[in-house]
């Protein structure tokens, strides 16, 4: 499970350390592909497959052509190095948006890396809905 919020800078070669807390579970291998909210998103290796298997022929063959364009054309092996550090692609980084200050959070089976500033204002969106949701949840 990755839990937790992290903030690092990129380096000049579009490296940022993973937190020590989730490298453990990444080294079997792991995934970096593009969120849906302007975002990396990582996956460990099983979680991925997981994924990948999910996306079946329960909808149309044109949109699941579409949708494993979407998927899989911007993921990425992410490789750690020596260091517990990865290299954010170019293409992932521009989704994205990050040039500087990133934010790298745990989502629990999977972890997202924003910039910054977006995720200060996802953060604030999110925690309001959150608890809107929750007590939506609770006569369940």
């Amino acid at each position: 499970m990755f839990i937790g919020e992290f903030e690092y800078r990129l380096d000049e070669a579009g490296r940022v350390p993973l937190p020590p807390s989730f490298r453990g579970d990444l080294k079997e291998g792991a995934v970096l592909t593009a969120g849906l909210d302007k975002c990396i998103a990582g996956y460990h290796l099983s979680e991925w497959k997981k994924l990948a298997a999910s996306l079946t022929s329960s909808l149309t063959r044109d949109k699941l052509r579409r949708l494993n364009r979407a998927v899989f054309a911007s993921a990425f092996n992410l490789h750690l190095d020596g260091q517990g550090r990865i290299t954010l692609p170019s293409a992932l980084r521009q989704h994205g948006g990050l040039e500087d200050e990133v934010v790298i959070i745990g989502a629990n089976n999977y972890f997202e890396i924003w910039d910054k500033k977006a995720w200060q204002a996802e953060k604030d969106s999110s925690q309001e809905q959150a608890w809107q949701i929750m007590e939506s949840l609770e006569g369940r």
